[in-house]
């Protein structure tokens, strides 16, 4: 069977469904193909199930730092009551809701494997067996994210190691759980499962979380050491095997050893482009596909400017929420070309994505949280910015003293010293994720630092940091 579709999404995850979703408003027929749950990686196996179940141990720990809330807590984390809740944030893995949205928003379905078939043609190999082609009027959108990689260790393929997705998946926690790696995932299921009182140890071959300030990766350390994790720095794994007793036994670099239950690596993502056929477009399988801000792929074979690449396969930025601004950008883009219209920067009409370059939030979801958007120091100076910083310890807030006995953290601004205008900030400590969209706004904004002088935080509250950062950079006159 071959029908024609103005918009042929691969990928149902969030980002192929803001794609459809702004195309679809457009005005423009649109089909999404999806070979597993609508809803994709975020909403079954990543963001959604490892936040839930990092929250009650978290929510747990806030409370037995504050007197009275303290005397409170007499029992310990029901593990079990965790997962439930996490259970019931991923409907149990049942994506009726989501497939029930795109029928709302009348947009098509096709379950099933979808790949390339030349220049604006895609072939569904459906889960019934059967088959269909669909030939795109205007564009074809690969949103099909990443899947984790598995680094070349002698015996790890056959020991059968975990993924994110064993991770957020678990049914019960394993007593002992080692983790190669140290970025994101790595710290957040490291503090996740030290929280469940599973015996942890983290095996990473330099600092933790290296693309942040070095200052958030101690902090992460410090934590993790505190919940009762081993964490093993600059080791490497040369051997990994899984014994007849089920125990995963890893042999480090120095010939020391650590012994398991299980063993997760997160070590990386790579482009889920090696089926869809990229070969018949000129494309290689397996790629990141590069893109332009208009998320086309400029160098794919065919008649005009058609395929488009939103989210993790075109490795801008790794992250949902700014996988979900692709697709929004991508959808209104194709949308106007398709109907003749122009494609600008316009805040109140298309736009391209144009903050993957320079201002991108992050959250990392540990004990302490780290939260970061812009350029770290050693980021800026690197790319031979003239620069100022400011430090501060970010119980110099009032609020942080009221959130928490015996608080610590750490804030840090990067000043562009020329222009006068931030170009990164990070912030470690409890609770600190709610700072960071004040800090992107700044960024996005190029608000002069003169100006956030009077932009007056609330007393006392946490955000009473941006004052102490503004004070440690010195008179509003000095700054720039």
């Amino acid at each position: 069977m071959e029908r024609g579709v103005d918009v042929v999404v691969l990928g149902a995850g969030p980002v192929g469904q803001n794609v459809a979703d702004r195309a679809k408003a457009g005005g423009l027929d649109v089909v999404v193909v999806e070979h597993e749950l609508v809803g994709g990686e975020c909403s079954y196996w990543a963001c959604i199930p490892s936040k839930t179940l990092l929250r009650s141990a978290a929510a747990l720990r806030a409370a037995r730092r504050v007197p009275g809330a303290a005397e409170a807590v007499t029992g310990a984390l029901d593990v079990e009551a965790v997962l439930r809740r996490r259970d019931e944030w991923v409907n149990g893995w049942n994506d009726s809701g989501e497939a029930g949205w795109l029928a709302r928003a009348g947009i098509g379905l096709e379950r099933g494997h979808g790949r390339l078939d030349g220049p604006r043609r895609v072939v569904v190999e459906r889960t019934d067996g059967t088959q269909a082609t669909l030939v795109a009027r205007h564009a074809v959108v690969v949103s099909t994210g990443s899947d984790p990689v598995l680094p070349a260790i002698d015996g790890l393929a056959e020991a059968e190691p975990w993924t994110n997705r064993d991770a957020t998946g678990v049914k019960r926690p394993p007593a002992r759980l080692a983790i190669i790696g140290g970025g994101v995932v790595a710290a957040e299921m490291a503090t996740a499962f030290a929280g469940f009182g599973t015996e942890v140890t983290v095996i990473a071959r330099s600092r933790l979380l290296g693309r942040y300030e070095p200052f958030a990766g101690e902090a992460v350390e410090a934590g993790l050491r505190r919940l009762g994790a081993a964490v093993r720095l600059g080791a490497q794994p040369t051997r990994v095997e899984r014994t007849p007793a089920g125990n995963v036994v890893i042999t480090l670099d120095d010939d020391s050893t650590v012994t398991a239950d299980e063993v997760l690596v997160a070590t990386g993502r790579k482009p889920r482009t090696d089926t869809l056929g990229l070969e018949t477009v000129g494309l290689e399988p397996g790629a990141w596909l590069e893109v332009d801000d208009t998320l086309l792929v400029p160098d794919a074979d065919g008649d005009g400017d058609w395929l488009y690449a939103t989210g993790d396969v075109n490795h801008r930025a790794l992250l949902t929420h700014q996988g979900k601004y692709q697709g929004r950008a991508a959808g209104d883009v194709i949308a106007a070309r398709a109907n003749g219209g122009s494609v600008d920067a316009s805040p109140w009409g298309v736009h391209v994505a144009t903050a993957d370059h320079h201002a991108v939030p992050q959250v990392v979801f540990a004990d302490p949280e780290v939260v970061s958007v812009g350029l770290s120091q050693a980021a800026a100076e690197e790319a031979g910015r003239d620069i100022r910083i400011a430090d501060v310890p970010m119980q110099s807030a009032s609020g942080a003293g009221i959130l928490a006995d015996g608080y610590e953290g750490r804030a840090r601004l990067v000043i562009d010293a020329e222009r006068g205008v931030v170009i990164g900030a990070t912030f470690v400590g409890q609770d600190v994720q709610e700072l960071l969209h004040a800090a992107t706004i700044a960024i996005v904004g190029e608000v002069p630092v003169d100006r956030l002088w009077h932009a007056v935080p609330s007393f006392p509250t946490m955000s009473e940091v941006w004052l102490r950062l503004l004070e440690n950079l010195g008179r509003p006159e000095a700054v720039a």
